[in-house]
Protein backbone atom coordinates (compact mmCIF):
# COMPACT_ATOMS: atom_id res chain seq x y z
CA UNK A 1 0.00 0.00 0.00
CA UNK A 2 1.57 3.46 -0.90
CA UNK A 3 2.06 6.20 1.14
CA UNK A 4 -0.38 8.54 -0.82
CA UNK A 5 -3.28 5.35 0.29
CA UNK A 6 -2.18 5.06 3.85
CA UNK A 7 -3.30 8.97 3.93
CA UNK A 8 -6.60 8.65 2.47
CA UNK A 9 -7.52 5.71 4.43
CA UNK A 10 -6.46 7.60 7.57
CA UNK A 11 -8.64 10.74 6.49
CA UNK A 12 -11.51 9.02 6.03
CA UNK A 13 -11.19 6.83 9.45
CA UNK A 14 -10.75 10.16 11.32
CA UNK A 15 -13.46 11.97 9.11
CA UNK A 16 -15.93 9.19 9.77
CA UNK A 17 -15.38 8.87 13.80
CA UNK A 18 -15.45 13.07 13.82
CA UNK A 19 -19.15 12.92 12.31
CA UNK A 20 -20.50 10.49 14.17
CA UNK A 21 -19.37 11.67 17.41
CA UNK A 22 -20.06 15.64 16.90
CA UNK A 23 -23.95 14.50 15.65
CA UNK A 24 -24.30 11.89 18.59
CA UNK A 25 -23.21 14.77 21.04
CA UNK A 26 -25.60 17.21 18.59
CA UNK A 27 -29.04 14.54 18.83
CA UNK A 28 -27.65 13.76 22.99
CA UNK A 29 -26.89 17.70 23.60
CA UNK A 30 -24.60 16.54 25.98
CA UNK A 31 -22.46 19.68 26.56
CA UNK A 32 -26.13 21.86 26.56
CA UNK A 33 -27.25 19.38 29.18
CA UNK A 34 -23.86 19.77 31.41
CA UNK A 35 -23.69 23.63 30.88
CA UNK A 36 -27.43 24.10 31.72
CA UNK A 37 -26.41 21.62 34.65
CA UNK A 38 -23.62 23.75 35.82
CA UNK A 39 -25.40 27.04 35.20
CA UNK A 40 -27.98 25.44 37.73
CA UNK A 41 -25.92 24.32 40.49
CA UNK A 42 -23.25 27.23 40.30
CA UNK A 43 -25.87 29.92 40.56
CA UNK A 44 -26.56 30.20 44.33
CA UNK A 45 -25.54 32.11 46.77
CA UNK A 46 -23.51 29.11 48.84
CA UNK A 47 -22.08 27.87 45.84
CA UNK A 48 -20.65 30.21 43.92
CA UNK A 49 -18.67 33.41 45.43
CA UNK A 50 -18.49 35.57 42.96
CA UNK A 51 -22.02 35.87 42.32
CA UNK A 52 -22.65 36.16 46.11
CA UNK A 53 -20.57 39.22 46.53
CA UNK A 54 -22.04 40.76 43.91
CA UNK A 55 -25.18 40.11 45.43
CA UNK A 56 -24.00 41.07 48.86
CA UNK A 57 -22.48 44.37 47.44
CA UNK A 58 -23.73 45.59 43.98
CA UNK A 59 -21.10 46.58 41.90
CA UNK A 60 -22.91 48.75 38.88
CA UNK A 61 -23.95 52.20 40.66
CA UNK A 62 -27.45 53.12 41.34
CA UNK A 63 -28.26 56.57 40.61
CA UNK A 64 -31.78 58.32 41.79
CA UNK A 65 -33.39 61.09 39.18
CA UNK A 66 -35.34 63.16 41.20
CA UNK A 67 -37.93 65.72 38.88
CA UNK A 68 -40.49 67.58 40.08
CA UNK A 69 -43.88 69.48 39.05
CA UNK A 70 -43.71 73.14 39.97
CA UNK A 71 -47.20 74.53 39.52
CA UNK A 72 -47.00 77.45 38.17
CA UNK A 73 -50.94 78.72 38.70
CA UNK A 74 -52.15 77.88 42.44
CA UNK A 75 -54.23 80.33 42.54
CA UNK A 76 -56.28 78.89 39.03
CA UNK A 77 -56.31 75.69 40.42
CA UNK A 78 -58.21 76.91 43.61
CA UNK A 79 -61.05 78.96 42.03
CA UNK A 80 -62.11 75.96 39.69
CA UNK A 81 -59.69 76.13 37.11
CA UNK A 82 -57.05 73.74 35.37
CA UNK A 83 -53.53 73.26 36.84
CA UNK A 84 -50.95 74.01 35.36
CA UNK A 85 -47.45 72.11 36.25
CA UNK A 86 -43.43 72.95 35.10
CA UNK A 87 -41.50 69.72 34.88
CA UNK A 88 -37.89 70.78 36.85
CA UNK A 89 -34.91 68.43 37.37
CA UNK A 90 -33.16 65.93 37.98
CA UNK A 91 -31.79 66.25 41.04
CA UNK A 92 -29.51 63.27 41.23
CA UNK A 93 -28.02 61.17 44.12
CA UNK A 94 -26.25 58.08 44.40
CA UNK A 95 -27.71 55.29 46.10
CA UNK A 96 -25.73 52.52 48.01
CA UNK A 97 -27.61 49.44 48.83
CA UNK A 98 -25.27 46.94 50.54
CA UNK A 99 -26.82 43.43 52.05
CA UNK A 100 -26.58 43.97 55.83
CA UNK A 101 -27.07 41.01 58.32
CA UNK A 102 -26.85 38.28 56.25
CA UNK A 103 -27.70 35.10 57.50
CA UNK A 104 -28.04 31.41 55.62
CA UNK A 105 -31.49 29.84 56.67
CA UNK A 106 -32.75 25.98 56.55
CA UNK A 107 -29.52 24.46 55.41
CA UNK A 108 -28.62 26.86 52.94
CA UNK A 109 -31.32 26.91 50.83
CA UNK A 110 -32.64 30.55 52.25
CA UNK A 111 -30.91 33.73 53.05
CA UNK A 112 -32.31 36.64 55.71
CA UNK A 113 -30.70 39.80 54.60
CA UNK A 114 -31.39 43.75 55.40
CA UNK A 115 -30.77 45.95 52.48
CA UNK A 116 -30.45 49.60 53.75
CA UNK A 117 -30.13 52.59 51.32
CA UNK A 118 -28.11 55.37 51.53
CA UNK A 119 -27.76 58.57 49.34
CA UNK A 120 -25.12 61.04 48.48
CA UNK A 121 -26.21 64.12 46.29
CA UNK A 122 -24.25 64.35 42.32
CA UNK A 123 -24.02 68.04 41.27
CA UNK A 124 -22.68 67.16 38.11
CA UNK A 125 -25.60 64.89 37.05
CA UNK A 126 -28.31 67.27 38.75
CA UNK A 127 -29.94 70.19 37.44
CA UNK A 128 -29.21 72.62 39.63
CA UNK A 129 -28.82 73.23 43.48
CA UNK A 130 -31.78 71.07 45.59
CA UNK A 131 -30.78 73.43 48.82
CA UNK A 132 -31.44 76.47 46.53
CA UNK A 133 -33.92 76.03 44.15
CA UNK A 134 -37.69 76.33 45.51
CA UNK A 135 -40.80 74.92 44.20
CA UNK A 136 -44.54 75.32 44.37
CA UNK A 137 -46.22 72.32 45.53
CA UNK A 138 -48.99 70.53 47.46
CA UNK A 139 -49.24 70.77 50.63
CA UNK A 140 -49.49 67.30 51.34
CA UNK A 141 -49.56 67.42 55.43
CA UNK A 142 -52.17 69.91 54.76
CA UNK A 143 -54.27 67.01 52.50
CA UNK A 144 -53.14 64.32 54.94
CA UNK A 145 -55.43 66.20 57.97
CA UNK A 146 -57.98 66.71 55.89
CA UNK A 147 -58.26 62.93 54.89
CA UNK A 148 -57.85 61.52 58.35
CA UNK A 149 -60.66 64.31 59.20
CA UNK A 150 -62.49 63.19 56.52
CA UNK A 151 -65.03 60.87 58.19
CA UNK A 152 -65.35 62.91 61.65
CA UNK A 153 -68.11 65.66 61.93
CA UNK A 154 -68.92 68.59 59.94
CA UNK A 155 -68.60 70.74 62.86
CA UNK A 156 -65.54 69.30 63.84
CA UNK A 157 -63.26 69.98 60.26
CA UNK A 158 -64.57 73.42 60.21
CA UNK A 159 -63.09 73.98 63.54
CA UNK A 160 -59.59 72.64 62.39
CA UNK A 161 -60.23 74.56 58.92
CA UNK A 162 -60.09 77.88 61.00
CA UNK A 163 -57.30 76.63 63.36
CA UNK A 164 -55.33 76.24 60.53
CA UNK A 165 -55.92 79.04 58.73
CA UNK A 166 -55.18 81.31 61.61
CA UNK A 167 -51.60 79.69 61.24
CA UNK A 168 -51.26 80.96 57.55
CA UNK A 169 -51.29 77.36 56.56
CA UNK A 170 -52.07 76.99 52.65
CA UNK A 171 -53.15 74.14 50.35
CA UNK A 172 -49.88 75.09 48.46
CA UNK A 173 -46.64 75.44 49.90
CA UNK A 174 -43.39 76.95 48.57
CA UNK A 175 -40.59 75.05 49.91
CA UNK A 176 -36.96 74.00 48.64
CA UNK A 177 -36.51 70.75 46.82
CA UNK A 178 -34.13 69.94 49.87
CA UNK A 179 -36.77 69.98 52.24
CA UNK A 180 -39.56 68.72 50.05
CA UNK A 181 -37.12 65.42 49.77
CA UNK A 182 -35.25 65.16 53.02
CA UNK A 183 -37.76 66.92 55.32
CA UNK A 184 -38.96 70.18 57.53
CA UNK A 185 -40.56 70.80 60.47
CA UNK A 186 -43.87 71.14 59.48
CA UNK A 187 -45.92 73.77 61.58
CA UNK A 188 -49.27 72.05 61.20
CA UNK A 189 -47.40 68.63 62.18
CA UNK A 190 -45.68 70.67 65.06
CA UNK A 191 -49.13 71.57 67.09
CA UNK A 192 -50.57 67.91 66.48
CA UNK A 193 -47.26 66.49 67.81
CA UNK A 194 -47.86 68.42 70.77
CA UNK A 195 -51.24 66.34 70.93
CA UNK A 196 -50.43 63.28 69.52
CA UNK A 197 -46.05 62.54 70.21
CA UNK A 198 -46.44 59.45 68.03
CA UNK A 199 -47.37 61.94 65.33
CA UNK A 200 -43.73 62.81 63.40
CA UNK A 201 -43.47 66.75 63.61
CA UNK A 202 -41.76 66.49 60.42
CA UNK A 203 -42.47 65.52 56.67
CA UNK A 204 -40.86 64.96 53.58
CA UNK A 205 -40.92 62.56 50.67
CA UNK A 206 -37.82 60.80 51.82
CA UNK A 207 -37.49 61.68 55.61
CA UNK A 208 -36.14 58.97 57.33
CA UNK A 209 -35.36 56.76 54.04
CA UNK A 210 -31.54 57.67 53.93
CA UNK A 211 -29.70 54.65 55.51
CA UNK A 212 -32.43 53.11 56.54
CA UNK A 213 -33.89 49.90 55.17
CA UNK A 214 -37.76 48.89 53.29
CA UNK A 215 -37.99 45.40 55.83
CA UNK A 216 -36.59 42.41 56.52
CA UNK A 217 -36.14 39.96 53.93
CA UNK A 218 -35.59 36.34 53.40
CA UNK A 219 -35.03 35.03 49.87
CA UNK A 220 -34.56 31.80 48.31
CA UNK A 221 -31.07 30.73 47.09
CA UNK A 222 -31.92 28.45 44.70
CA UNK A 223 -30.43 25.62 46.31
CA UNK A 224 -33.75 23.39 46.15
CA UNK A 225 -35.01 24.97 42.55
CA UNK A 226 -32.92 27.24 40.29
CA UNK A 227 -36.06 29.08 39.48
CA UNK A 228 -36.25 30.27 42.42
CA UNK A 229 -32.91 31.80 42.63
CA UNK A 230 -33.85 35.51 44.55
CA UNK A 231 -37.03 34.86 45.33
CA UNK A 232 -38.68 36.48 48.22
CA UNK A 233 -39.46 34.04 50.35
CA UNK A 234 -41.24 36.40 53.22
CA UNK A 235 -40.95 40.38 54.02
CA UNK A 236 -41.39 41.79 57.62
CA UNK A 237 -42.07 38.15 58.96
CA UNK A 238 -44.95 37.97 56.37
CA UNK A 239 -45.30 35.19 53.32
CA UNK A 240 -48.11 37.28 51.98
CA UNK A 241 -49.94 40.98 52.27
CA UNK A 242 -52.97 41.56 54.22
CA UNK A 243 -54.24 45.07 52.69
CA UNK A 244 -55.97 44.47 49.23
CA UNK A 245 -58.75 42.87 48.90
CA UNK A 246 -58.19 39.76 47.33
CA UNK A 247 -55.53 36.68 48.03
CA UNK A 248 -53.92 36.81 44.64
CA UNK A 249 -53.64 41.26 44.83
CA UNK A 250 -51.84 40.05 48.82
CA UNK A 251 -49.44 37.80 47.06
CA UNK A 252 -45.59 38.35 47.48
CA UNK A 253 -44.49 37.25 44.13
CA UNK A 254 -40.68 37.15 42.58
CA UNK A 255 -37.45 38.67 43.46
CA UNK A 256 -36.91 42.70 44.50
CA UNK A 257 -35.92 43.28 40.84
CA UNK A 258 -31.61 43.00 41.52
CA UNK A 259 -31.40 39.17 40.67
CA UNK A 260 -33.18 36.73 38.31
CA UNK A 261 -33.07 32.83 37.83
CA UNK A 262 -30.29 31.90 34.66
CA UNK A 263 -31.53 30.58 31.44
CA UNK A 264 -34.34 33.23 31.25
CA UNK A 265 -36.84 32.71 27.97
CA UNK A 266 -38.62 34.99 25.78
CA UNK A 267 -41.99 33.45 26.94
CA UNK A 268 -42.07 33.70 30.68
CA UNK A 269 -43.40 36.57 33.05
CA UNK A 270 -41.14 37.92 35.16
CA UNK A 271 -42.11 38.76 38.82
CA UNK A 272 -41.11 41.96 41.56
CA UNK A 273 -42.14 42.81 44.22
CA UNK A 274 -41.88 46.59 44.98
CA UNK A 275 -42.01 46.94 48.10
CA UNK A 276 -42.63 51.06 47.83
CA UNK A 277 -45.60 49.94 45.77
CA UNK A 278 -47.25 47.58 48.21
CA UNK A 279 -47.68 44.81 45.53
CA UNK A 280 -45.38 42.49 43.33
CA UNK A 281 -45.92 43.40 39.11
CA UNK A 282 -45.06 41.34 36.39
CA UNK A 283 -42.69 42.06 33.65
CA UNK A 284 -42.91 40.73 29.98
CA UNK A 285 -40.38 40.17 26.99
CA UNK A 286 -40.21 43.22 24.90
CA UNK A 287 -37.09 43.08 22.41
CA UNK A 288 -33.81 42.25 22.18
CA UNK A 289 -31.19 44.67 23.26
CA UNK A 290 -27.17 45.16 23.17
CA UNK A 291 -25.49 46.57 26.30
CA UNK A 292 -21.55 47.03 26.14
CA UNK A 293 -21.29 44.51 23.69
CA UNK A 294 -23.55 42.36 25.79
CA UNK A 295 -26.99 40.66 24.19
CA UNK A 296 -30.30 40.87 26.49
CA UNK A 297 -33.48 40.32 27.10
CA UNK A 298 -35.27 43.72 27.65
CA UNK A 299 -38.67 42.80 30.27
CA UNK A 300 -40.89 45.93 31.15
CA UNK A 301 -44.81 46.05 32.39
CA UNK A 302 -47.27 45.32 30.22
CA UNK A 303 -50.02 47.68 29.78
CA UNK A 304 -52.44 45.46 32.30
CA UNK A 305 -50.20 46.27 35.12
CA UNK A 306 -52.54 49.13 36.39
CA UNK A 307 -55.08 48.90 33.90
CA UNK A 308 -58.91 49.08 34.86
CA UNK A 309 -60.62 46.14 36.73
CA UNK A 310 -62.98 46.70 34.10
CA UNK A 311 -60.57 45.60 31.88
CA UNK A 312 -58.17 43.09 33.61
CA UNK A 313 -60.80 41.37 36.35
CA UNK A 314 -57.71 40.59 37.82
CA UNK A 315 -57.15 44.43 39.02
CA UNK A 316 -60.21 44.28 41.07
CA UNK A 317 -57.84 43.00 44.51
CA UNK A 318 -56.48 46.35 44.32
CA UNK A 319 -59.42 48.43 44.94
CA UNK A 320 -59.84 49.17 48.78
CA UNK A 321 -62.80 49.21 49.65
CA UNK A 322 -63.54 46.36 47.56
CA UNK A 323 -65.36 48.39 44.40
CA UNK A 324 -63.31 51.62 45.04
CA UNK A 325 -61.43 51.85 41.98
CA UNK A 326 -59.50 54.05 40.24
CA UNK A 327 -59.25 53.98 36.58
CA UNK A 328 -56.24 52.43 34.07
CA UNK A 329 -52.94 53.92 34.78
CA UNK A 330 -52.79 54.55 38.61
CA UNK A 331 -52.96 52.57 41.46
CA UNK A 332 -53.82 53.84 45.80
CA UNK A 333 -51.19 52.52 47.83
CA UNK A 334 -52.74 54.62 50.57
CA UNK A 335 -54.30 51.66 52.18
CA UNK A 336 -50.53 50.88 53.35
CA UNK A 337 -49.18 54.52 53.90
CA UNK A 338 -51.26 56.07 56.21
CA UNK A 339 -51.76 59.75 55.85
CA UNK A 340 -52.75 61.25 52.80
CA UNK A 341 -54.71 59.87 49.89
CA UNK A 342 -51.09 59.33 47.69
CA UNK A 343 -51.52 57.19 43.86
CA UNK A 344 -48.50 56.12 42.25
CA UNK A 345 -48.46 55.83 38.32
CA UNK A 346 -45.85 55.80 35.37
CA UNK A 347 -44.21 59.59 35.15
CA UNK A 348 -46.23 61.83 33.12
CA UNK A 349 -49.38 59.01 33.90
CA UNK A 350 -48.01 56.99 30.98
CA UNK A 351 -50.18 54.40 30.13
CA UNK A 352 -52.86 56.35 32.05
CA UNK A 353 -56.66 56.99 31.37
CA UNK A 354 -56.56 60.45 28.70
CA UNK A 355 -58.68 62.10 31.58
CA UNK A 356 -55.66 61.85 33.92
CA UNK A 357 -53.67 63.68 31.43
CA UNK A 358 -55.77 66.17 30.52
CA UNK A 359 -56.87 67.17 34.10
CA UNK A 360 -53.37 68.92 34.42
CA UNK A 361 -51.69 71.24 31.97
CA UNK A 362 -47.86 70.49 31.07
CA UNK A 363 -48.03 66.42 30.88
CA UNK A 364 -46.26 65.02 27.79
CA UNK A 365 -45.92 60.77 28.48
CA UNK A 366 -44.04 58.96 26.25
CA UNK A 367 -42.06 55.61 25.97
CA UNK A 368 -38.66 56.53 25.24
CA UNK A 369 -38.45 59.15 29.25
CA UNK A 370 -41.06 57.20 31.29
CA UNK A 371 -41.70 53.29 30.46
CA UNK A 372 -39.76 51.15 33.22
CA UNK A 373 -37.71 48.47 31.94
CA UNK A 374 -35.25 45.65 33.08
CA UNK A 375 -32.40 44.61 30.28
CA UNK A 376 -31.36 40.96 31.62
CA UNK A 377 -28.45 38.83 29.91
CA UNK A 378 -30.94 35.40 29.31
CA UNK A 379 -28.18 32.60 30.01
CA UNK A 380 -27.32 33.66 33.53
CA UNK A 381 -30.33 35.99 34.44
CA UNK A 382 -27.63 39.25 35.55
CA UNK A 383 -30.01 42.42 35.42
CA UNK A 384 -27.71 44.37 32.81
CA UNK A 385 -29.36 47.72 32.61
CA UNK A 386 -32.62 49.09 34.46
CA UNK A 387 -34.78 51.93 34.63
CA UNK A 388 -37.37 52.18 37.24
CA UNK A 389 -39.65 54.94 37.05
CA UNK A 390 -42.46 55.95 39.04
CA UNK A 391 -44.44 58.90 39.78
CA UNK A 392 -46.03 59.51 43.00
CA UNK A 393 -49.13 61.97 42.94
CA UNK A 394 -52.11 62.89 45.53
CA UNK A 395 -55.73 63.19 45.06
CA UNK A 396 -57.03 66.38 45.91
CA UNK A 397 -60.77 66.81 46.39
CA UNK A 398 -63.51 69.16 47.95
CA UNK A 399 -63.61 68.47 51.67
CA UNK A 400 -66.72 69.88 53.31
CA UNK A 401 -65.75 72.30 56.43
CA UNK A 402 -62.17 73.23 54.27
CA UNK A 403 -63.63 76.12 52.36
CA UNK A 404 -60.65 76.17 50.38
CA UNK A 405 -61.37 73.18 48.35
CA UNK A 406 -64.96 74.91 47.56
CA UNK A 407 -63.92 75.11 44.09
CA UNK A 408 -61.06 72.73 43.12
CA UNK A 409 -61.94 69.97 40.84
CA UNK A 410 -61.08 66.10 41.87
CA UNK A 411 -57.71 65.74 39.96
CA UNK A 412 -55.27 62.80 41.04
CA UNK A 413 -52.37 65.63 41.09
CA UNK A 414 -48.63 64.66 40.20
CA UNK A 415 -46.22 65.80 42.81
CA UNK A 416 -42.79 64.21 41.25
CA UNK A 417 -41.56 61.16 39.99
CA UNK A 418 -38.50 59.34 40.37
CA UNK A 419 -35.98 57.26 37.47
CA UNK A 420 -33.64 55.10 39.00
CA UNK A 421 -30.60 53.88 36.66
CA UNK A 422 -28.46 51.41 36.78
CA UNK A 423 -25.87 49.85 34.01
CA UNK A 424 -23.04 47.36 34.31
CA UNK A 425 -20.02 48.64 34.17
CA UNK A 426 -17.19 48.38 32.38
CA UNK A 427 -15.05 45.26 34.49
CA UNK A 428 -18.11 43.67 34.84
CA UNK A 429 -19.61 43.82 31.54
CA UNK A 430 -15.76 42.48 30.71
CA UNK A 431 -15.83 39.28 32.66
CA UNK A 432 -19.45 39.16 31.53
CA UNK A 433 -18.78 39.13 27.47
CA UNK A 434 -15.49 36.67 28.88
CA UNK A 435 -17.83 34.08 30.94
CA UNK A 436 -20.36 34.12 27.49
CA UNK A 437 -17.76 33.52 24.92
CA UNK A 438 -16.51 30.36 27.33
CA UNK A 439 -20.07 29.41 27.36
CA UNK A 440 -20.77 29.95 23.54
CA UNK A 441 -17.73 27.86 22.72
CA UNK A 442 -18.27 24.94 25.49
CA UNK A 443 -22.11 24.75 24.23
CA UNK A 444 -21.02 24.77 20.13
CA UNK A 445 -18.49 22.12 20.44
CA UNK A 446 -19.87 19.39 19.04
CA UNK A 447 -20.65 21.54 15.98
CA UNK A 448 -17.19 22.60 16.18
CA UNK A 449 -16.25 18.26 15.79
CA UNK A 450 -18.97 18.79 13.04
CA UNK A 451 -17.21 20.63 11.32
CA UNK A 452 -13.76 19.61 11.38
CA UNK A 453 -15.23 16.16 10.25
CA UNK A 454 -16.68 18.34 7.34
CA UNK A 455 -13.32 20.05 5.97
CA UNK A 456 -11.74 16.05 6.56
CA UNK A 457 -14.39 14.83 4.15
CA UNK A 458 -14.01 17.17 1.61
CA UNK A 459 -10.11 16.87 2.22
CA UNK A 460 -10.78 12.90 1.53
CA UNK A 461 -12.44 13.83 -1.75
CA UNK A 462 -9.80 15.98 -3.11
CA UNK A 463 -7.21 13.29 -2.32
CA UNK A 464 -8.95 10.49 -3.79
CA UNK A 465 -9.94 12.38 -7.00
CA UNK A 466 -6.08 13.59 -7.37
CA UNK A 467 -5.02 9.66 -7.05
CA UNK A 468 -7.38 8.68 -9.52
CA UNK A 469 -5.90 10.89 -11.85
CA UNK A 470 -2.17 9.98 -11.43
CA UNK A 471 -3.72 6.19 -11.47
CA UNK A 472 -5.09 7.20 -15.26
CA UNK A 473 -2.53 9.01 -16.31
CA UNK A 474 0.36 6.14 -15.35
CA UNK A 475 -2.37 3.37 -17.23
CA UNK A 476 -2.54 5.91 -20.48
CA UNK A 477 1.50 5.73 -20.80
CA UNK A 478 1.93 1.85 -20.73
CA UNK A 479 0.43 1.92 -24.04
CA UNK A 480 2.23 2.65 -27.63
CA UNK A 481 0.20 4.59 -30.14
CA UNK A 482 -1.58 2.56 -32.42
CA UNK A 483 -0.77 3.26 -36.21
CA UNK A 484 -2.88 4.31 -38.82
CA UNK A 485 -0.71 3.83 -41.64
CA UNK A 486 -0.94 0.63 -43.44
CA UNK A 487 2.11 -2.21 -42.46
CA UNK A 488 4.73 -2.66 -45.16
CA UNK A 489 4.49 -6.25 -46.93
CA UNK A 490 7.67 -7.79 -46.06
CA UNK A 491 8.50 -11.30 -47.30
CA UNK A 492 7.75 -14.28 -44.71
CA UNK A 493 9.18 -17.36 -44.87
CA UNK A 494 6.77 -19.60 -45.94
CA UNK A 495 7.20 -21.90 -42.84
CA UNK A 496 6.64 -19.12 -40.49
CA UNK A 497 2.61 -17.59 -40.00
CA UNK A 498 1.54 -14.42 -41.03
CA UNK A 499 1.73 -11.46 -38.11
CA UNK A 500 -0.49 -8.86 -37.46
CA UNK A 501 0.56 -5.53 -38.74
CA UNK A 502 -0.91 -3.01 -35.89
CA UNK A 503 0.42 -4.15 -32.43
CA UNK A 504 0.00 -2.54 -29.54
CA UNK A 505 3.38 -2.44 -26.88
CA UNK A 506 4.30 -6.08 -27.40
CA UNK A 507 4.98 -8.37 -30.05
CA UNK A 508 3.32 -10.96 -30.74
CA UNK A 509 4.37 -14.24 -29.68
CA UNK A 510 4.01 -17.78 -30.90
CA UNK A 511 1.94 -20.01 -29.55
CA UNK A 512 4.17 -22.52 -27.35
CA UNK A 513 3.50 -26.38 -28.09
CA UNK A 514 2.17 -28.38 -25.10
Amino acid sequence: MTRRSCAIYATGIVCAHLLILGIALIVAQVFQTMIHSRLKKEMTLTEKSQVFESWKNPPPPVYMEYYFFNVTNPEVFLKGGKASVKQIGPYTYREYRPRENVTFLENGTKVYALNPKSFVFVPEKSAGNPEVDVLVTVNIPYVAVMSELNSYSFFLRSLVSIYMNSLGIELFMNRTVHEILWGFKDPLLTKIHSMKPEVDEYFGLMWKKNGTHEGEFVFHTGEENYLDYGKIDTWNGLSKMSWWSSNQSNMINGTDGAVFHPLINRNELLYIFAADLCRSIHLSYVKDVEVKGIQAYRFAPPSDVLMSPKDNPTNEGFCVPAGDCLGTGVLKVSVCREGAPIVVSFPHFYQADPMYINAVDGLSPNKEEHETYLDLQPTTGVPIRACKRAQLNIILKRVPGFPKTKYINETIFPIMFVNETATIDDDSASQMRTLLLIVTLASNFPLLIVGMGIILLLVLVVLFCRNRQKKTAKDDTAYTQVSDKPEEQSETPANQPMRNGSYIAMSPVEAQKC
